[in-house]
């Protein structure tokens, strides 16, 4: 009997939108998770749990119904009240567990009513499953929001296999012991059957924190995926880089849209090679580092004045926060500060927009552009790179990556690593890749491009469902790109 997988993601992979007569609108949601595993819970006749991302009534038995007739799977919600988003999601997910794992624990507020929230969500997640799920399902967690999951599940029914993939990076030990609720959070996670982190880093901060905090763990960390051993139980723990839907993207930047787009762009800016910088409004992806960063490169190089410019795109998250109306505020004073001292006529150093791209177009700004200026300052791996990658059909770029991305341990040698909070260090790299030789541009990118088509979305997907051992065999086909059965 074929295994159905289920997907547990705090959001489902759609969105309940009312248009202006008030009508509700579903719409699939987009991104690299849903584009990879929307296919095999389809394949499966499986499932896909989550929150539906809106806390108005709403008929959503009908909803759903619609929903999962759309999508070829079945749609389940888990529905929250309004404190509980505002404590589990608002509160212990962004304001506690986001900058603990990201190493910016400054930013925490360790407020015990938002842990009572999550363990709460975390518990009526878990009864969904069980409400829902078999022993021949395969269950499959993703992400910092539910971490607690399995040891609610376990309490419920034990029979359940369980597996867990944590998008963003692990802390190391002296950051992560910062967390009141330390143990209650390596217990749940060490409730799965299978761990899925990045990096090898992350891998390794998740063990070195286990071990010091748990007493009778038995482990080798040298082992690609290791066991963790309890007194009744083990645990497997893998490093499964995720990455993106290469030929997706590389085949929309050989579209005619794409290229006259492109041309376009550089018509527009044909005096200046094109730095390119998209990021999420968050703390954690570097903005202003960045900003001054730049602003330093034109202190040094004045021959680069004129000859390059940097367009920042910066994509709309969490405007209702206001920290973040901060952080916006602070970004656009510096847009206009570098823009009013270096600026000339004929010449604007930074083109600012603050607004979200279809792909389409925003795969037109990739190909477009000569440099992609990535500056995270931690991230569990960061897809922009692989993207800015995948676009470049003509290889004639190069991508300056924080090394406190996920991207560089993967991407290597072939990248231009700089520190984001080194603006000079980071300045020298933008200069450098101004000089760079297309020969030397050409090569780089020509072996970025391969490892990440080797490396894709499906890649990843197979490595993890193949170390739930037993249970599930992916064997890809060149048509379909993968196949799925028991073993």
């Amino acid at each position: 009997m074929s295994t159905r997988i289920v997907v547990v993601s705090n959001r489902l992979p759609i969105s309940l939108n009312k248009d202006n007569t008030g009508e509700w609108q579903i719409k699939p949601s987009s991104g690299g998770l849903v584009t990879a595993l929307a296919p095999v819970v389809k394949e499966r006749q499986g499932m896909w749990i989550g929150w539906p991302g809106t806390l108005e009534e709403a008929n959503m038995a009908e909803l759903l119904t619609k929903g999962s007739k759309e999508a070829g799977y079945t749609l389940k919600s888990v529905t929250l009240t309004p404190e509980e988003y505002n404590r589990y999601y608002l509160g212990c997910s962004n304001e506690i567990i986001w900058p603990l794992f990201h190493d910016l624990q400054s930013r925490c507020n360790f407020e015990p009513a938002y842990w009572s929230a999550y363990e709460t969500v975390n518990r009526k997640f878990a009864q969904v499953i069980a409400e829902n799920t078999t022993p021949s399902d395969y269950i499959w967690i993703q992400d910092y929001h539910l971490m607690l999951v399995a040891r609610e599940l376990r309490l419920l029914t034990p029979d359940r296999k369980i597996g867990f993939f944590l998008h963003t990076p692990f802390p190391p030990l002296d950051i992560y012991t910062k967390l009141p609720w330390r143990l209650q959070a390596l217990r749940g996670l060490l409730e799965f059957d299978l761990l899925g982190f990045q990096t090898a880093r992350d891998r390794n901060n998740f063990l070195h924190c286990a071990g010091a905090l748990i007493k009778g763990l038995r482990f080798d960390a040298r082992r690609q995926i290791s066991r963790v051993k309890m007194q009744d139980r083990a645990v497997r723990v893998g490093v499964f880089p995720i990455s993106i839907d290469y030929e997706e993207f590389a085949h929309e930047a050989m579209t005619k849209t794409a290229i006259d787009r492109t041309a376009k762009l550089r018509r527009a800016m044909s005096d200046c090679q094109i730095i390119l910088g998209v990021d999420r409004l968050d703390y954690s992806k570097g903005i202003p580092q960045k900003l001054k960063a730049f602003r330093t490169a034109l202190e040094l190089f004045s021959e680069m004045h004129g000859k390059i410019a940097l367009i920042q795109l910066i994509v709309p998250s969490r405007e209702n926060i206001p920290e973040y109306q901060t952080m916006r505020t602070e970004i656009e004073q510096l847009v206009s500060g570098i823009n009013g001292q270096f600026g000339h006529p004929g010449w604007t150093p930074i083109h600012y927009m603050f607004r979200n791209l279809e792909r389409n177009e925003l795969i037109s700004y990739y190909c477009a552009a000569d440099i992609a200026l990535v500056t995270p300052l931690k991230d569990g791996m960061n897809l922009v790179a692989k993207e800015y990658c995948a676009a470049n059909i003509d290889e004639n770029a190069v991508l300056i990556l924080s090394e406190f991305a996920g991207a560089a341990y993967q991407l290597g040698k072939n990248i231009l690593v700089v520190n984001p909070y080194d603006a000079v260090g980071t300045a020298n790299a933008i200069h450098r890749a101004y000089l760079m030789p297309v020969s030397e541009r050409k090569g780089r990118m020509k072996k970025l491009r391969r490892s990440i088509r080797e490396r894709d979305i499906y890649w990843w997907l197979g490595r993890f469902l193949r170390a739930a051992a037993v249970e599930l065999d992916i064997r890809t086909t060149r048509n379909n790109r993968y196949t799925i059965s028991t073993t």
